[in-house]
């Protein structure tokens, strides 16, 4: 339906625009006692020849990507354009008024040609600001209306990260973990702070980066998981193999931390002699794919109790990458569950479309 409203309101725009120029120019031949039958035909040829003519300037400007490019770049082909179409639309219709025999001495003088060569050009100079003017508003209302709906939806998105990631349980269970190793193991529990430091730092700063590099993510994750290892023991072993090429790509910041702790908490806990998570990346196509695999079953009541953690996922990705992003959690055989994440490389989030 919008497609509909924006094609009419286009074409009522090309009949309107035209045929208030022609209306005016029949104005001033009615004033200067000049308006004949030959002319109002001629006019009403200038009203279907500058139709057809700029929507085929339209269908140049959109097929090249002419609303794309910068200012600068774009106004000498404007300037072009609008001489180029101005001298086609003077001889094409003098063409045709020649066949009907109606031209009489109109091209006999060059500086006659000159001048509607000329008067057209503005015409058609003037239909390209109004164009581009109108994809201008149009893909900057476009941009804000994403803008508040990204500000918006990480807003909401990192309240309830923040109540579900930085729950009271995390927090005594790393604190208890650290606090156990402080006469056991000094040194270890250095490092663990520092890990459980720089996970509360970047879960404070989820909001100010949409994306961020995929080694900033995956330093989080082997913090995380250095940290669940300390709680689980030898309850908790897991695997981490990454392709060379995956720190070309950014990454929603905590998306793969939170599927980790997924995995871990609704899988591994749950087993009494604790399992196996494992996380491997390898890069296709220009997308980077994210396996996740942890022992244990994907049954419906864990999909019930992880379903808020996976939808905030869903939801990022939607807003970042559209379609061009995915992720599928399923069972992959009887003892092990596999999450898959594809995320896309170089996608500009906030391309403007064209009409």
């Amino acid at each position: 339906m919008k497609v509909i409203n924006k094609r009419s309101l286009y074409w009522g725009c090309q009949l309107s625009g035209w045929l208030f120029y022609v209306l005016l120019q029949s104005l001033f031949f009615k004033l200067s006692d000049a308006f004949t039958a030959d002319v109002a035909i001629s006019q009403f040829l200038l009203l279907l020849f500058g139709i057809f003519i700029s929507h085929l300037y339209r269908n140049i400007i959109v097929s090249f990507g002419w609303l794309k490019i910068s200012t600068l770049r774009v106004i000498p082909l404007v300037i072009f354009s609008s001489v180029l179409f101005a001298t086609l639309h003077e001889y094409a219709q003098y063409g045709v008024e020649m066949l009907l025999k109606i031209a009489a001495n109109k091209h006999q003088s060059n500086i006659l040609v000159a001048t509607n060569i000329l008067n057209l050009a503005f015409v058609y100079f003037f239909w390209s600001l109004i164009y581009f003017l109108f994809h201008f508003i149009e893909n900057y209302k476009k941009a804000e209306i994403e803008n508040l709906k990204w500000e918006a939806a990480i807003n909401e998105i990192e309240l309830n990260k923040l109540k579900s990631q930085l729950n009271p349980h995390f927090m005594f269970n790393a604190m208890n973990s650290i606090r156990a190793l402080v006469d056991e193991n000094p040194n270890k529990s250095k490092d663990a702070i520092t890990q459980l430091s720089n996970i509360l730092r970047n879960t404070l700063q989820m909001g100010k980066n949409k994306v961020i590099p995929f080694e900033e993510e995956l330093n989080l994750v082997s913090d995380y998981l250095s940290l669940e290892s300390i709680r689980y023991e030898e309850r908790l072993k897991y695997i981490i193999q990454i392709h060379p090429q995956s720190k070309f790509f950014n990454v929603p910041p905590l998306m793969i931390q939170t599927l980790i702790e997924n995995g871990i908490k609704h899988g591994i806990s749950k087993l009494t002699n604790g399992g196996v998570i494992s996380l491997l990346t390898e890069v296709k196509d220009n997308k980077l794919i994210i396996s996740i695999r942890n022992s244990g079953q994907l049954k419906d009541e864990m999909k019930s109790e992880s379903g808020f953690g996976i939808k905030n996922t869903l939801q990022r990705l939607q807003l970042l990458f559209g379609n061009n992003a995915s992720l599928k959690i399923s069972n992959q055989d009887s003892t092990t569950v596999l999450t898959e994440l594809i995320i896309p490389k170089n996608i500009n989030i906030y391309e403007g479309t064209t009409n």
